[in-house]
């Protein structure tokens, strides 16, 4: 921002209502001038400062954008691999199950047939 601040007292270019002489105008004339000109310069030295403010405000958006659309992606695509991680463990935890069952369905069968062939051997006997 600029060094220059506005106060008050550096915007008052007028000063005093007091009646002026002819020979005195033309001497009050440039005073008030000189303190308009100063006025009007530290005026527009903090408007451009403001407006560089402004833009550099308007540029950091900007960026800011730009991240929080790569963010954004990002985690979309993080979201969709935990989805695809997530369904794959249901699945390998479904298909684990389904063979642990098959397994145990063939031991009680294998378990049966053995029962049936012992019998069978013992009626032999």
């Amino acid at each position: 921002m600029s060094d220059i601040r506005l106060t008050n007292e550096k915007m008052l270019t007028f000063t005093g209502h007091e009646k002026i002489g002819t020979l005195k105008a033309a001497e009050k004339l440039m005073d008030f001038g000189e303190r308009q000109n100063s006025a009007n310069e530290a005026l527009a030295a903090n408007v451009n400062d403001l407006i560089k403010r402004v833009c550099a405000l308007e540029d950091k958006e900007v960026q800011n954008k730009d991240i929080m659309r790569k963010i954004a992606s990002e985690l979309a695509a993080f979201k969709r691999d935990l989805d695809r991680v997530r369904l794959s463990s249901k699945l390998n935890t479904s298909s684990i199950e389904r063979l642990d069952n098959a397994i145990k369905t063939l031991s009680a069968a294998g378990e049966t047939e053995k029962s049936e062939a012992e019998e069978t051997a013992e009626n032999a006997e």
